[in-house]
C-alpha cells in the first residue's frame, strides 16, 4: 500500500460489520417426512468446547452425543493456518465421535416424585492427556464424564506349534492326563519315567519358553462417570457453570446456588438462598445462572422478573445481597396481566471477555454494560408480532417455553430461537441493523422472514400461573407467516472462535456457517 492509499484508508469512515452470508452445513439426525419423533430423542442441551473442536449434546432420554470437528485435520495444517485462510473457501464440518447414556430415570421414594433422565445443561471442562472432561446434569444430580480412547487388546498368535495339537486346539501328549499311570505320590512331583512314556520331547529339548502373543489392532471410545454430585438441590437444577480457576462449578435451582470442587463430591457450599421463611411469601426465582469468563470471584444469576444479579464471592460466604443489579424500569402505564410472565429471563450469557451479559425473556434479547446498571445497552425484539396474541400462547402453555441465547467469541453479534424452527441473529456492534433470520432446515429455499425451546415445569412457571392446556394453535404475524408453536427451536451455540451455529430442532441438529 502507497501513502495515497494509507491516507484514503485513513480518511474511511469505520461503519459497522456488514451483515454474514449464513449457509447450511450440515445435519445430524434429520427426519424423514412423516417421521415420528420420540420423545426421547428430542435434544435439550448443546454446548462447544473451549476451543470449537467438540460438540456435545445432551437429550431427553439422558444420552449425551459428542461431536468432533474433522475439517481441522483433513486440511493437514494447523489451526493458525486455517485461520490466515478466507473463511469462505473453508466450510466447517464434525462427525459423530461417541455417546453415553449420562443419566437414568430415578425415583424419590421419600417425596414420591419421578425424576426425569432428561439432560438439561451440558458444560465442557479442561482437556488433559487426549482425554475428555465434561459435565452434565439432569434435575437432581451432576455427573462429571471423562472420555478417553483406550487401546483394544486382542491374541493375534498363540505360538502353539501345529503339530502337537489336536482338533480341539489342545496339545496331543495332554492325554496323558488321563492316563492311570501318572499320579502324585505324597504330594510329589510326576516320576521321569511317567512323563517319558507319554510326551516326546524334540532334539535338544524345549528351546524356548511359548506365551501368546497380544497386540493392539484398534482404538475404542470409553465413557466413564468419574465423579457423582447429588442430594444437594430440593427443587430442579436448572444451571450448571464452570469457573475459570478450572477448579469449581456452580449448580443453580429455583432458590439456590451451590459452589462445588470438581475433585470434591460429598459436599457444596450453599452461596445463595432466596428462599423465604414463609413460602408463601415467595415472588421470584432464580432461572439461570453463570460463572464470569475470567474473574473467578464473580458470577451473574437471573430471576422471573426479570432482573440480573452480579455478585461477588469475596464480600461473604453467603452472598445474598448483590453487587449490582441490572434491570430495566416498567414503562408506565404498560403493565397487564402477562408482564411478569414474558419479563422472566430464561437464559444468560456472559460475552467472551466478561464486560457484557447477554440475556433472553420470552419476547427480546438484551444486552448489558456491567458498568452500566441503569438499564440494557440494546434490546433486540424477537418475535414482536406475537404479543397480540399472548392470550392464546398462555392459553396453549407456550408462553412458558425457554429459550436460549449465545454470543458471537468476537461479540459483534447475538441469536437466540423462535417458534417454526425459526433462529435470528442480530448484529450489536455499534450502528449495527443486522438482523436475519432462518429456519433450522437444510432445504436451501429456506424461509428468510424478518420476523422468526424447550418447555420445563419448574417452580418459576408456577409462581405466575395456574395450569390451563389448550390446542397448540399456529399464530400468524403482521407479515402473513404462520408460526407453528409445536415447532420451537430452544437450543442453539455458537462457536467460540468462528461463525458457526449450531442449532437443535426436536431431534435434529442442525449445523450453519457464514
Amino acid at each position: 500500500m502507497n501513502g495515497a492509499d494509507e491516507v484514503v484508508a485513513a480518511a474511511a469512515p469505520e461503519g459497522p460489520p456488514p451483515a454474514l452470508d449464513w449457509r447450511f452445513s450440515q445435519v445430524f439426525g434429520e427426519r424423514t417426512a412423516g417421521e415420528e419423533v420420540q420423545e426421547v430423542d428430542i435434544i435439550s442441551a448443546i454446548e462447544f468446547d473451549k476451543n470449537g473442536d467438540h460438540l456435545a449434546t445432551g437429550d431427553r432420554g439422558g444420552r449425551v452425543v459428542l461431536f468432533e470437528r474433522t475439517d481441522t485435520k483433513d486440511h493437514g495444517g494447523s489451526r493458525r493456518d486455517l485461520e490466515r485462510m478466507d473463511y469462505s473457501i473453508r466450510h466447517p464440518e464434525f462427525r459423530y465421535k461417541t455417546e453415553f447414556q449420562s443419566h437414568e430415570p430415578e425415583f424419590d421414594y421419600l417425596k414420591s416424585l419421578e425424576i426425569e433422565e432428561k439432560i438439561n445443561k451440558i458444560r465442557w471442562c479442561q482437556t488433559a492427556n487426549g482425554a475428555l472432561f465434561l459435565l452434565s446434569t439432569n434435575d437432581k444430580t451432576i455427573k462429571f464424564w471423562k472420555v478417553q480412547e483406550k487401546k483394544v487388546k486382542k491374541v493375534s498368535e498363540m505360538n502353539v506349534d501345529p503339530s502337537k495339537t489336536v482338533a480341539n486346539g489342545s496339545v496331543a501328549s495332554s492325554s496323558s492326563l488321563s492316563n492311570p499311570k501318572i499320579h502324585l505320590a505324597n504330594g510329589g512331583c510326576q516320576s521321569s519315567s511317567s512323563l517319558g512314556n507319554d510326551i516326546s520331547f524334540p532334539p535338544g529339548g524345549i528351546p524356548s519358553l511359548r506365551l501368546p502373543q497380544v497386540t493392539s489392532h484398534e482404538t475404542s471410545l470409553a465413557a466413564r462417570c468419574r465423579r457423582v454430585y447429588a442430594h444437594a438441590h430440593d427443587y430442579h437444577i436448572n444451571s450448571i457453570s464452570k469457573n475459570s480457576d478450572g477448579e469449581t462449578f456452580i449448580s443453580a435451582d429455583d432458590l439456590r446456588i451451590n459452589l462445588w470442587n470438581l475433585e470434591i463430591s460429598s459436599q457444596s457450599f450453599n452461596i445463595v438462598d432466596v428462599k423465604p421463611t414463609n413460602m408463601e411469601d415467595l415472588t421470584e426465582v432464580i432461572t439461570s445462572a453463570e460463572f464470569h469468563p475470567t474473574h473467578c470471584n464473580t458470577l451473574a444469576y437471573s430471576s422471573s422478573k426479570g432482573s440480573i444479579r452480579l455478585i461477588d464471592l469475596r464480600q461473604s460466604a453467603l452472598c445474598d445481597s448483590h453487587a449490582k443489579l441490572f434491570e430495566e424500569q416498567e414503562a408506565p402505564g404498560a403493565r397487564s396481566f402477562f408482564t411478569e410472565i414474558i419479563a422472566s429471563i430464561s437464559d444468560i450469557k456472559f460475552a467472551k471477555d466478561g464486560r457484557f451479559i447477554l440475556s433472553r425473556d420470552y419476547m427480546t434479547l438484551k444486552l448489558w454494560d456491567i458498568n452500566m446498571d441503569s438499564g440494557p445497552v440494546t434490546t433486540f425484539q424477537v418475535h414482536e408480532d406475537l404479543r397480540p396474541k399472548l392470550c392464546d400462547l398462555y392459553e396453549n402453555d407456550s408462553i412458558f417455553d425457554k429459550f436460549e441465547c449465545c454470543l458471537s467469541g468476537d461479540g459483534l453479534r447475538v441469536a437466540t430461537g423462535s417458534y417454526s424452527n425459526l433462529f435470528r441473529v442480530f448484529g450489536c456492534g455499534s450502528g449495527s441493523t443486522e438482523a436475519t433470520t432462518l429456519e433450522a432446515s437444510k432445504n436451501p429455499m429456506r424461509r428468510q422472514v424478518q420476523t422468526p425451546t424447550r418447555p420445563s415445569r419448574s417452580l418459576s412457571s408456577s409462581l405466575t400461573r395456574v395450569v390451563r392446556r389448550g390446542a397448540e394453535s399456529p399464530g400468524v404475524d403482521a407479515n402473513g407467516n404462520c408460526f407453528d408453536f409445536t415447532t420451537k427451536l430452544l437450543h442453539l451455540a455458537w462457536h467460540p472462535t468462528e461463525n458457526s451455529i449450531a442449532c437443535a430442532a426436536a431431534n435434529s441438529l442442525y449445523m450453519y456457517y457464514a
